[in-house]
């Protein structure tokens, strides 16, 4: 009987398979790990397992790469066991943790290895990690990207936390150094983009004049503070032959100055967030803090024109930005906004709300997606065998059922504080399962996680744009 055993582990077998270009019915035959094969009706004799997923979608796993698990030492914000619980949930495979808010920040190998003790065997999926680009840190850049970061991190603005080893922001002449040593390096930067000396005089401003609400909190950030970071990044990039990835990009705006820089031949991408393409100011007026990020959330006419933007391939990617902290950290007793922590906890909920807001209600195609919430980010960081359902490639899949219908609750969430502002709003679809590896991590019906399983991912030569 062994004999029969020799193809498939296991068959996944009926579901409407999201590939590349165009969603099938088909099987997908696993072994060791691996997908093994794609079919229209495998050989249910050739495996030792068959699994139905009849009436799903089955997609590959999201790859989020703009993550805060905020290790080592400030785990009471979040850890890798709740985040990654949260991922896990959400449909979520491998992640990227940023260096900032753990403590010490991840900017020299030391820090590095700390964090990677902490995540092995505490992480349900697939982890890499980012460096940072931090004044003071230039001489750590090429340690860190031998021993496997996925690129660099750099705040143009500051990046507020706890403490006295707290990550800070780079001034102009630290990012062109930084970007010189990251190209030299092969690597790639990652840029919150925000003009300081912007957003710190108009902040000043609004608190002498005693606005403290949430609009002058987004006032004092606007959307010129971020077009004229990404402006001038643009030109330290193209001064430096650094490639170049700008983070939660807010406003069409930006985004239209990026696909310019493309098609002048720059090496950069973008990245937008649910929250920018779901939430506008108004509602983080509504909802107070819980919906506080930045940059901080625009108005509707601006959240419809990133749609169309991502409707037209100008936006590479969309990561979560899951940056998560204790609930009384968004209760000041000032009851200041511009004092409550500046951060969305939502990384569980990215997949079930784009395929809710871009494939249901605005016709975005499965397949495009799949490629913004996984090809596109392992194509962008070298990561070969994630990111797309294909023979060869890791068995990271995802179960959607496109009949769950279901409104979230506090009680929906996995990651450490139970906050998010999407808690109350209905999706159109459920994530039921998870496999990471052809391991299953996640099972809605179980209502579990299994923890632990996630291994550190190194990414191979980081792709070119496109």
């Amino acid at each position: 009987m062994s004999e029969h055993f020799e193809h498939f582990d296991w068959i996944l077998a009926g579901g409407e398979v999201v590939l590349p270009g165009e969603t099938r019915r088909l099987d997908i035959g696993i072994r060791s790990g691996l997908i093994a094969a794609l079919g229209e009706n495998l050989n249910a004799a050739e495996a030792r397992e068959v699994k139905d997923a009849s009436g799903m979608l089955v997609l590959p796993g999201v790859i989020d790469t703009h993550v805060h698990f905020n290790e080592p030492n400030m785990g009471h914000w979040e850890g890798f066991e709740t985040g990654s619980a949260a991922l896990a949930a959400g449909g979520c495979t491998l992640y990227a943790d940023m260096p900032l808010n753990g403590n010490p920040p991840t900017v020299t190998l030391e820090a590095l290895e700390m964090k990677r003790r902490l995540a092995a065997g505490s992480s349900a999926v697939d982890y890499s990690f980012w460096g940072g680009l931090m004044p003071g840190f230039l001489g750590h850049i090429e340690e860190l990207a031998e021993a496997g970061v996925i690129g660099f991190k750099a705040f143009m603005s500051n990046p507020g936390g706890e403490g006295e080893g707290r990550f800070r922001e780079a001034d102009r002449e630290t990012l062109r150094e930084g970007m010189r040593r990251i190209a030299a390096a092969g690597g790639i930067l990652a840029l919150h983009a925000e003009s300081d000396a912007l957003t710190s005089r108009l902040a000043e401003e609004a608190l002498a004049a005693g606005r403290t609400d949430a609009r002058a909190f987004a006032a004092s950030r606007p959307v010129e503070a971020e077009t004229a970071a990404v402006t001038e990044a643009l030109e330290l990039a193209e001064q430096t032959g650094c490639r170049l990835h700008f983070v939660h990009i807010s406003s069409p705006e930006a985004v239209d100055i990026i696909d310019a820089a493309k098609r002048r031949g720059a090496d950069v991408t973008l990245e937008t967030c649910p929250h920018y393409l779901v939430l506008t100011a108004s509602d983080m007026e509504r909802l107070g803090p819980v919906a506080k990020c930045a940059p901080p959330l625009r108005d509707a006419a601006r959240l419809e024109e990133l749609w169309k933007r991502v409707a037209e391939g100008k936006i590479d990617f969309i990561a979560s930005d899951h940056s998560p902290c204790p609930e009384v950290m968004k209760q000041p007793v000032s009851g200041s906004f511009f004092e409550a922590w500046g951060g969305i906890a939502g990384a569980q909920s990215t997949l079930e709300l784009m395929y809710h807001e871009g494939c249901v209600k605005r016709g975005l195609p499965l397949h495009q997606l799949a490629a913004l919430l996984s090809s596109h980010p392992a194509e962008r960081y070298g990561y070969s065998s994630k990111g797309r359902i294909a023979p060869g490639y890791d068995a990271d899949l995802v179960l959607l059922d496109p009949g769950r219908s279901y409104t979230l609750t506090p009680g929906d969430l996995w990651h450490r504080h139970k906050h998010s502002p999407y808690v109350g709003r209905t999706f159109s679809g459920r994530v039921t399962a998870v496999y990471c590896r052809g391991n299953v991590v996640y099972s809605e019906a179980e209502r579990s996680v299994r923890p632990g399983g996630g291994t550190f991912v190194t990414p191979g030569k980081a792709g070119a744009r496109g």
